[in-house]
Order: C-alpha cells, then sequence, then structure tokens
C-alpha cells in the first residue's frame, strides 16, 4: 500500500501541474479575448465615425436638393412677373421671391456648414482609422506570443497526460476513484501528509493509534477531519 500511495502522491503532483498549466491557459485566453475586444472597440468607433460622415453627407445632399428647388421655384416666378397684370398680383410675386432667395441664403449657409463639418469627420477618421491600424499591429504581436506561451503551456499538458495515464494504471480503481472524488471536493488537494500527530491538510490533529498506523503503511488512512488521504514521510534525523 505505502507504494500506491507514493504513486498516488505523485499523480496528485502531476495533477496539480496540470491544474496550473490549465488555468495560465484559461487566463492567456482572457487576455486574447480582452485584446480582440479593445480592438473590436476601437473598430466599431471608426465604423460610427463613418457612419456620421455618411449621415452628414446625406444631409447634405437633401439640403442642395432643397436650395435647386428653390432656385428653379425663383426663376419660374421671375419669368411669371412679365405676364401678370395687377400691381396686388406683382407684389405678392415679388414678396415669394424675396422669401426664396432668403431661404437660398440659409441652405447655402447651412450647407457649407455641413461640407465644413465631414471634412473636420473625415479627418477625424484618418487619424482613428491610423490609429486602428497600429493598434491591429501592435495587439497581432501581442497576440502572437500569449498564442505561444498557451502552445508552451498545452505541451505540457500533453506531456503529463501521458504520464498520468501510466501512474494511474498502477493504482487500483477504487483506490483512483476515491482520489477523484477527493481532488473535486477539496479544491484539488486529496492525498495530504501526516507530520507532528496532526494532518497538514487540515491541521487537526490525529488520533494517536492512527498516526502510529501510518508507519506500518499497510492500509489507507484518511484524515477523520478532513477525508483526505494521508502519507507519512519519513522524517531526516538532525
Amino acid at each position: 500500500m505505502k507504494e500506491k500511495l507514493m504513486i498516488l502522491e505523485d499523480l496528485q503532483e502531476i495533477d496539480l501541474k496540470s491544474d496550473g498549466s490549465q488555468s495560465r491557459i484559461q487566463d492567456a485566453l482572457s487576455e486574447i479575448e480582452a485584446l480582440d475586444s479593445r480592438l473590436q472597440e476601437v473598430s466599431s468607433a471608426v465604423d460610427s465615425k463613418n457612419a456620421e460622415i455618411e449621415a452628414t453627407e446625406n444631409e447634405r445632399k437633401a439640403l442642395e436638393e432643397n436650395l435647386a428647388l428653390e432656385t428653379a421655384n425663383i426663376t419660374r416666378s421671375e419669368a411669371n412677373l412679365k405676364g401678370i397684370a395687377t400691381q396686388k398680383e406683382y407684389q405678392a410675386v415679388n414678396k415669394e421671391i424675396a422669401s426664396a432667395k432668403k431661404l437660398i441664403l440659409e441652405l447655402e449657409e447651412q450647407i457649407l456648414q455641413k461640407i465644413t463639418r465631414a471634412e473636420e469627420l473625415r479627418a477625424e477618421l484618418a487619424t482613428m482609422e491610423g490609429d486602428l491600424s497600429e493598434l491591429e499591429q501592435n495587439l497581432g504581436v501581442q497576440k502572437a506570443e500569449i498564442q505561444k506561451r498557451i502552445n508552451n503551456e498545452q505541451a505540457v499538458v500533453a506531456t503529463d497526460v501521458k504520464v498520468r495515464a501510466e501512474r494511474i494504471k498502477a493504482i487500483p480503481p477504487g483506490l483512483f476513484k476515491r482520489y477523484e472524488k477527493l481532488r473535486e471536493s477539496r479544491r484539488g488537494i486529496a492525498v495530504v501528509e501526516a507530520r507532528d500527530g496532526g494532518c497538514l491538510g487540515c491541521n487537526m490533529q490525529i488520533p494517536p493509534q492512527m498516526y502510529n498506523n501510518l508507519f506500518k503503511g499497510e492500509e489507507m488512512i484518511t484524515c477523520p477531519h478532513c477525508q483526505r488521504i494521508l502519507v507519512l514521510k519519513q522524517e531526516k534525523l538532525v
């Protein structure tokens, strides 16, 4: 049994090492996800800026269409002046022309504002696109480095999986099943050392007779408090 417990302890070291690798892999994947999220955020900002430019251009075009319409109305009204017979009608048409010309001035001012705004937005877009391109390159380098770390950890895990499989072959199925359940319920620690009459897993004292039986190594003994499997290492004499 002592030999099997030693193998079990070795198995736990492999599993804890693998747990660490898996944890680091998950952390690295989270780093990549955060980088992708950051890139998506900047990319979305660029898309929003493009949409704002398009909306501004559409507003300018609508204003230009209204300008063209008002200009055509003035041309038509001015042509109609020649055929007006009464002073009253003449004054009414002139009033319409004056209002239309005033509206044209307003439309031209609004169009100029839209043109200016569109130019400002394009300048902002050019800066944002430059920043996005630089960010893509920087994040690409970072992601490559992170992926390299992931690949290294996965290689370690793959090696440990093979070694683990060999260790499991030397352990009775019942003992391995017990070990797995304890690992699951005790945060990965199923096998702990007993020392100075106590369990190092929960720091509780073990009944003296139970502790003495550990020296024999003839049976599997678990801590009565935390139920972890106990192993006793020979203490070195000073």
